[in-house]
């Protein structure tokens, strides 16, 4: 088999000096180019307003793969020639000038692809393509990517959809959720669809309801400005959980093409149960960490982290319970959670199947007998369908017993980054896993009636320890339908 020819780009990173492009983006690009080579005329070109050298931000690059790749990934025998890919330039989003030597600098290359990543706050992406436009650094061969949250709410997001489009067309845009680029998500696609086994009980006459669960152990961790301005509802819900909500629920597409995807993945957020003020205030907690421990150490309260008022009723803390409303789903509950300080950093959906109507062993196995299927995306992916069977020995006593769903896995493998992934994705011109704007619009006209509820009312979010899985109210709200939520990596 012939080796991939080397990967020629231009990837020019909007905030390449700052913690997302440090911690994630370059050790992306850097694990790619381990495995499949660049081109020698492959460009990395970090953009930022800080003034560096292009020897220091090399510097800062290694250290920073360095402190974030995992263990046995880094080669020092790498290092120098990744680095020559890497350059860097100092721009300012209001300054033109920054915008007219970076036309300089990339010259007539309109053949090759070319990435603009916008690293940088939501606020600055009207700015940042109107100068790429007025500069003439357009090609048809751009993409621009642009990171979450995307907008405060569905007004702000449809003016910035509004901004980029005007200069971009819409298959030039990847609004990227880095979720999406998990292996264990395109896994699940691939067991519900080529699997009659899984496809033909993946609905409400087999399923009791569905978690999933986004949790942080990490509090604000300096991101204090950002944080109050967000919260877990815009930063979490809006876009990562009701993305893994739309591929858990959706129909099969007729074919596995881009547009048809997400074709079927709006058709969910179209089926939401829209919530009203009583539905909000019974099926939606919110919470707010206060001082606990976390990993064995004492940790602070999110009134008492730096940067954050004492009145502040910012959410670190939602979960809910949804409804939605077609043939497939009628009657199940999907309860979504996410948090900071909460026990362990962990991504998880649990399909929960329905008991057996009827059960031939005592009460006690009985209660084993509802199956579970379990997928991890994080810290370690992973699908695992929990069955019961018999434990060896005498008489008839039921055990669960887990079968692992992840080929890699059983082979020893790695699932790959997934912003590798998903970067790669880009520069191929592969829009498949990225949201289309209509989804986006229609994810913040669902949570918007939430938002505008809370900042209407007075009371505050309820208060839980760090360390803890939340407020007592969550635990309730599932305690009122006769469940309980799967807590950790149990």
């Amino acid at each position: 088999m012939k080796n991939p020819a080397p990967l020629l780009f231009d990837f020019l990173l909007f905030g390449g000096s700052g913690d997302l492009a440090l911690r994630k983006l370059i050790p992306a690009l850097y694990r790619r180019f381990k495995e499949e080579k660049f081109h020698p005329d492959a460009r990395i070109i970090a953009l930022s307003r800080s003034e560096l050298s292009n020897e220091a931000y090399r510097s800062d690059v290694r250290n920073a793969l360095q402190s974030y790749l995992k263990s046995g990934e880094w080669n020092e025998s790498c290092w120098p020639a990744f680095a020559k890919h890497l350059s860097f330039e100092q721009i300012d989003a209001f300054d033109s000038e920054g915008f007219v030597r970076l036309s300089s600098l990339l010259g007539n290359n309109d053949e090759r692809p070319r990435v603009y990543y916008l690293s940088t706050h939501s606020s600055l992406y009207a700015q940042i393509v109107q100068q790429l436009s007025d500069c003439n650094l357009i090609t048809d061969n751009c993409r621009l990517v642009i990171e979450k949250p995307i907008g405060r709410d569905l007004l702000s997001a449809q003016a910035i959809n509004q901004a980029v489009g005007r200069v971009f067309t819409e298959n030039q845009i990847y609004r990227i959720d880095h979720y999406l680029g998990k292996e264990t998500v395109q896994n699940l696609l691939v067991l519900r669809f080529a699997n009659p086994l899984f496809e033909s009980q993946w609905d409400h006459n087999s399923i009791d309801h569905i978690q999933i669960s986004i949790a942080e152990s990490i509090g604000v961790e300096g991101r204090s400005e950002f944080y109050e301005s967000t919260g877990a509802l815009r930063d979490i819900v809006q876009n990562h959980l009701l993305q893994l909500l739309c591929i858990v629920a959706m129909e099969p597409p007729s074919k596995l093409d881009p547009d048809r995807i997400r074709d079927e993945k709006l058709k969910v957020l179209r089926s939401l149960k829209t919530m009203d003020n009583q539905s909000i205030n019974k099926d939606v907690v919110r919470g707010q960490y206060t001082s606990g421990f976390s990993e064995g150490n004492k940790v602070p309260g999110y009134l008492e982290e730096s940067g954050i008022s004492d009145d502040s009723t910012t959410e670190s803390f939602v979960a809910m319970k949804v409804e939605i409303q077609n043939m497939r789903w009628a009657g199940v509950p999907f309860y979504l959670r996410t948090g900071k300080r909460l026990p362990e950093r962990l991504c998880e959906i649990v399909v929960q199947f329905k008991e057996i109507p009827h059960s031939i062993f005592n009460m006690s196995a009985s209660q084993l007998l509802s199956n579970q299927l379990i997928i991890t995306l994080q810290p370690n992916e992973s699908i695992t369908l929990r069955l019961c069977g018999k434990r060896f020995g005498a008489g008839m006593e039921v055990r669960t017993i887990d079968l692992n769903l992840s080929p890699d896995v059983r082979a020893g493998r790695k699932a790959s980054d997934a912003y590798e992934r998903l970067l790669f994705d880009v520069i191929n011109g592969d829009p498949t896993l990225f949201l289309r704007q209509d989804e986006l619009e229609e994810a913040w006209a669902w949570v918007e009636p939430i938002l505008n509820h809370w900042e209407k009312t007075s009371a505050p979010p309820d208060p839980y320890a760090a360390g803890s899985w939340g407020p007592s109210a969550a635990t309730l709200m599932l305690a009122r339908d006769g469940k309980l939520w799967r807590e950790g990596s149990r």
